[in-house]
């Protein structure tokens, strides 16, 4: 971690070295892909009991619960934009502002949450669909979350401004306590004390507030000195707050996007029936996973990136894209190749039910293909944000969605599940291909 700090603080550096970036990446790659493998955990867990129905209907909670979340998600990821930037250019009272004012938002939001979640509850399931029992596990499981709304919008503006600054340790901290807590609660609640979904459910609520607490004290107890100088008048600075705004404003409608494809997504597998739901819920996590190492990489460029931009330094701008490259593209090799090998035994983690080992396996070949497609817009999506260039994210995430629903529309009634798989590769392969459109732009308008 020194290397990487010495490495961030001289603005003038020529270079950062593999050594030096992964000290970086690595403990936000841990952080990052412990939240898919807490939902994992979730999955593998329900998944011990012999009800199709409890798989399904976790994974229809999960989805409603992603949706609320991922369209909150900017608040995680223009935090650490606006915190690497403002770090860059060595504004210390603009560091702590890009944490104040992003704070204030989440817990807007998360109460927002806790008092319409019924109207919440029932436009998801309509939308979703599913069967009854489907449908019944579904509402305990958000019926229990929901309270856990304001506290992990308040862990992605924590984790989003720890990132920026670059203390990724802290970070990894705070993600690990909740994931970790939710995992031995999930075994102790479902496995040993049979609460089935509803112990899943309680399992994450409790985690949550736990590592906002610990977040919490940790920050405020390193800015005391800060808190004084902070006011009303700082909080509220117009041109910051209509940049944070519009970076705001396009990250949600990116989101928008991308959960729109995660929906149309869980609906045609659900309308095949809880068997295929359960299979493709399976899949997802592992995807996730893939997709969580690679935001790993992804945030350390963005760190990168925001502090080049901070410090103009064109030099650490450019050696950002080149390592992100370099590593998403051997990490995908080797995800890939972990799929090829070991893909069967990671499945029959999952669950006990042979029917759903059946199907997941047999369009776990598009599990392959995924990283090589999906790797490079997932890393440049870490570029543009450590930029707080979010215009370009927004608009490549909408053509890939438009690419997304043709397929799906086309392949589907000739491929069935494979259809829906084909059209998930093809969405990844056009969120890369499109987003690299705007690279040039960026950089023009970075260092002019």
């Amino acid at each position: 971690m020194k290397a990487a700090t010495s490495a961030l603080q001289l603005k003038q550096a020529e270079t950062i070295s593999h050594k030096e970036y992964l000290v970086l990446a690595v403990p936000l790659i841990i952080s990052g892909i412990s939240t898919p493998i807490l939902g994992a955990v979730d999955t593998a867990v329900v998944g011990q009991i012999p009800n199709p129905a409890s798989i399904g209907g976790v994974a229809i909670g999960a989805v409603i619960f992603n949706t609320m979340y991922w369209l909150l998600g900017f608040l995680r990821v223009s935090t650490s934009g606006f915190t690497a930037q403002a770090e860059g250019a060595n504004n210390q009272t603009e560091v702590f502002l890009s944490f104040l004012r992003p704070m204030i938002m989440a817990i807007f939001f998360g109460l927002f949450f806790i008092l319409f979640q019924q109207p919440i509850l029932q436009l998801a399931l309509r939308l979703l669909g599913g069967s009854e029992a489907v449908s019944s596990f579904a509402a305990a499981y958000f019926s229990i979350r929901i309270w856990g709304a304001p506290f992990i919008l308040l862990s992605y503006v924590m984790i989003g401004w720890l990132i920026g600054m670059g203390k990724v340790r802290l970070a990894l901290a705070t993600q690990i306590l909740m994931n970790v807590l939710n995992i031995i609660l999930d075994l102790v609640f479902v496995l040993r004390f049979g609460m089935g979904v509803n112990g899943v459910a309680y399992a994450t609520v409790i985690s949550e507030i736990s590592a906002v607490m610990f977040g919490a004290w940790v920050i405020f107890r390193a800015n005391k000195d800060k808190i004084g100088q902070i006011s009303v008048r700082l909080l509220a600075n117009s041109k910051t707050l209509i940049k944070l705004l519009q970076v705001n404003r396009d990250l949600f409608l990116r989101t928008v996007c991308l959960l729109a494809m995660t929906g149309i997504f869980t609906a045609k597998g659900a309308s095949m029936g809880e068997v295929t739901l359960a299979a493709n819920a399976i899949l997802l996590q592992i995807h996730y996973i893939m997709a969580y190492l690679f935001g790993g990489f992804a945030n350390a460029s963005s760190i990168l990136v925001g502090r080049a931009i901070g410090g103009n330094n064109l030099s650490l701008y450019k050696r950002a894209f080149s390592l992100s490259a370099q590593w998403g593209f051997v990490s995908a090799i080797g995800l890939s190749l972990i799929i090829v090998v070991s893909g069967q035994q990671i499945v029959e983690l999952f669950t006990t039910i042979v029917e759903v080992r059946v199907i997941a396996l047999d369009v776990l070949i598009w599990l392959i293909i995924f990283p090589f497609v999906g790797f490079w817009g997932l890393q440049l999506e870490g570029i543009f944000s450590g930029a707080t260039e979010a215009k370009s994210i927004r608009d490549s995430i909408a053509l890939a969605l438009i690419v997304f629903i043709g397929a799906i529309w086309l392949l589907v009634p000739l491929y069935q599940e494979h259809g829906i798989w084909i059209a998930f590769v093809l969405f990844s392969l056009s969120r890369s291909i499109f987003l690299s459109f705007y690279v040039p732009k960026l950089t023009r308008t970075q260092f002019r």
